[in-house]
């Protein structure tokens, strides 16, 4: 199951925070379909959030086509966002944690390696698309 985390200082409001965690696992393949999200009273007591914020998300994502809610059961998955890249996707986790830990390791803090991930993968993207 997907367990929310929120960054109070990154500008993002609390349920759109939600709604890009649970395309990413979906994305991922972390969440498939049939799996069921956390009940929004579960969410609310993890985060300290307001219920109607949880709600607006799984709306949100319903609207989407990516949950559905059954009345009396919770909200579950209804597709997924992975595709066949997904297989790629391990080694290419494993070369970003040998990364990650060269960065830690140059004493930088999370917020240093985020803006550094950020501003570098930005960059690669105009690259990319000038490109093409």
């Amino acid at each position: 199951m997907i367990e929310f985390l929120l960054h109070p200082g990154s500008g993002v409001s609390p349920y759109l925070q939600i709604v890009q965690q649970v395309r990413q696992a979906l994305r991922l393949g972390l969440l498939r379909e049939g799996d069921q999200l956390p009940t929004i009273k579960a969410v609310v007591a993890q985060l300290a959030i307001n219920p109607n914020t949880v709600l607006k998300a799984y709306r949100e994502l319903e609207h989407e086509g990516l949950v559905e809610p059954r009345p009396g059961a919770g909200t579950f998955v209804r597709r997924t966002l992975a595709d066949d890249t997904v297989t790629a996707h391990d080694p290419l986790r494993e070369d970003l944690r040998v990364w990650l830990d060269r960065a830690w390791q140059a004493g930088l803090d999370d917020d240093s390696i985020e803006a550094l991930f950020w501003t570098t993968f930005r960059a690669a993207r105009r690259e990319k698309e000038s490109v093409e």
